[in-house]
C-alpha cells in the first residue's frame, strides 16, 4: 500500500472511530433504559436500528441436559424475504471445564446450567437481522445454540457423582437433541444451510460439521463456518504445552476420544481434540476465520497462569501496542505456528479461511469486527464480506494477512482485565 494511501486510510479510520463511538453510546444509553433486567447489556448495532433480542426455548430431552442435570437451550429468530428458507446456527462458546472442581463452578453459570442463562440473547454480528450489519445473512432462519456441557458438544458419560455432587457430561446428546428440534421446526426443509460457531463453539463446529451435513442430504448447499477456534497445540513460554494438558484432562473427564476416530492410538487424548487433528476428516466445506494473534490464546495457551511467575507479560497479554520487541518475536512465531497448521487446508479448494494480523476474539459475533467502518480489512474485505464471497462462490477465498503492525484497519481489543468469553 503506498504511503499517502494508508495515510488517508487511517485518518478515514480516526473519523469512524469518534463517529461510531458516539453512536454507540446513543444506542447503549437508550436501550439500557429500557432493557429488561433478565437481558444483557446490549452492543451498538452500527446499523439503522437496534438489535433482536431473541427468547429462550428449552429442549426437553431427559438423555440430554446441562452439567447439573438442567434442560439445554436455544435462541431461534424465524427468516424472512428469499431467506426464510436458510438457515444459519450458531454454537456459543465459553471455554471448558477439565476436573470435578471448575466444573461444580461452572454449573453455577450460565455455561453450565440454563437455570443461569438471560432468558432473551442480544443477536448481532453474523446473526444480526440488519442488512447493514450482516449482508449476506441477514434475513436467515438463524439459531444461537446454547452452550452447557463444558466440553464442546462432545461428551457422553452416562452420569457421574462426585462427593455426592451429580455431573451430566452429555454434550454428544445436546447436540442430537437440539438438532432433532430444530430439524422438527423447518431445518430439514431448508435450501442452504450453515453451521457456524466460535471459540470454544468454533471447536464444536469442527467437530459436528460433517454430522450437520448428514443431518441434511437433501439441502443444496451446507458448509460450516469456524470463528477463532484454532486452537494451537504450541508450548507456552515456559516450554510447556499448557493446553495439550488441559485437554488431555478434558478429553479423559468426559470420554471424548471415542468421538475422534480418525486419531491415531500413539496420540494423547487432547491431541484429538485440537483443530488440526479434527480438520483432517472434515470433508464438507469449511471456513476458518481466526486472528493470527488470538488475544484469547495469546493469555491461555502462549502465557497462562503459572507459566509467566514475573507477571511479565500482563501489559502484552492486555494491548498487544505494549508488548516488547521480545515478545513480539515470540507473537510472531505463535503466528507461524498457525499457518503452519493450516497450511494442510489451503490446497482444499471448498475451504475459505481469512486470517487477519489483528489481536481479538470471536470476530463474527461482535457488530464492530464482523461488518462494520471499524472491521478489520483484507484486500478491502471485512470478514463478513469474504465469508459471504466463500460461501455464495463468488470467489475462492484464501486471505492471510500480513504480519503486525501491518494492517491499519484492524481493531485490536484493549484489556483492563484477563479475557474472558462472551
Amino acid at each position: 500500500m503506498a504511503a499517502v494511501d494508508l495515510s488517508k486510510l487511517v485518518e478515514e479510520k480516526r473519523f469512524w472511530v469518534a463517529s461510531f463511538l458516539a453512536a454507540a453510546l446513543l444506542f447503549t444509553l437508550s436501550r439500557y433504559a429500557a432493557a429488561p433486567s433478565s437481558s444483557p447489556p446490549p452492543s451498538p448495532s452500527y446499523g439503522h436500528r437496534l438489535n433482536a433480542l431473541v427468547d429462550l426455548t428449552l429442549v426437553y430431552d431427559r438423555g440430554a441436559v446441562c452439567l447439573d442435570g438442567t434442560p439445554p437451550g436455544y435462541h431461534f429468530l424465524p427468516g424472512f424475504g428469499d431467506g426464510s428458507h436458510n438457515w444459519l446456527l450458531h454454537l456459543e462458546g465459553g471455554s471448558w471445564c477439565r476436573n470435578f472442581k471448575s466444573c461444580a463452578q461452572r454449573k453455577q453459570t450460565n455455561l453450565g446450567s440454563s437455570d443461569h442463562m438471560d432468558t432473551r440473547a442480544e443477536f448481532v454480528g453474523i446473526l444480526s437481522d440488519d442488512q447493514s450489519q450482516n449482508p449476506d445473512f441477514y434475513n436467515w432462519n438463524k439459531v444461537k445454540i446454547r452452550y452447557c456441557d463444558g466440553a464442546s458438544f462432545s461428551g457422553n458419560v452416562q452420569h457421574e457423582v462426585k462427593n455426592g455432587t451429580d455431573f451430566f457430561f452429555r454434550g454428544q446428546r445436546i447436540w442430537e437433541a437440539v438438532m432433532a428440534d430444530l430439524l422438527s421446526k423447518g431445518l430439514s426443509r431448508a435450501k442452504q444451510a450453515f453451521l457456524t460457531g466460535c471459540s470454544a463453539g468454533g471447536l464444536s463446529t469442527y467437530i459436528h460439521c460433517d454430522d450437520f451435513r448428514a443431518l441434511l442430504p437433501k439441502t443444496r448447499t451446507v458448509k460450516c463456518l469456524a470463528d477463532g477456534g484454532f486452537f494451537l497445540d504450541v508450548e507456552d513460554i515456559s516450554g510447556r504445552r499448557y493446553m495439550r494438558a488441559f485437554y488431555n484432562d478434558v478429553a479423559r473427564l468426559q470420554d471424548v476420544r471415542k468421538k475422534f476416530p480418525h486419531c491415531s492410538s500413539d496420540m494423547e487424548p487432547g491431541q484429538c481434540f485440537f483443530p488440526r487433528e479434527v480438520a483432517k476428516s472434515i470433508s464438507t466445506p469449511m471456513f476458518i476465520l481466526n486472528p493470527a494473534y488470538d488475544v484469547w490464546q495469546v493469555e491461555h495457551v502462549l502465557s497462562p497462569q503459572g507459566s509467566d511467575p514475573q507477571n511479565l507479560w500482563r501489559n502484552c497479554r492486555m494491548d498487544i501496542t505494549k508488548c516488547s520487541s521480545k515478545q513480539l518475536e515470540v507473537l510472531q512465531g505463535f503466528r507461524k505456528a498457525l499457518l503452519d497448521a493450516i497450511d494442510e487446508f489451503k490446497t482444499r479448494r471448498e475451504w475459505g479461511m481469512f486470517i487477519d494480523s489483528c489481536f481479538i476474539h470471536c470476530q463474527s459475533m461482535k457488530a464492530i469486527t464482523w461488518h462494520s467502518p471499524l472491521a478489520a480489512r483484507i484486500n478491502n474485505k471485512t470478514a463478513a464480506e469474504a465469508v459471504g464471497d466463500w460461501f455464495f462462490d463468488r470467489r475462492e477465498v484464501k486471505e492471510i494477512d500480513c504480519e503486525y503492525p501491518c494492517n491499519p484497519t484492524c481493531y485490536n481489543a484493549v484489556l483492563d482485565e484477563p479475557y474472558k468469553e462472551d
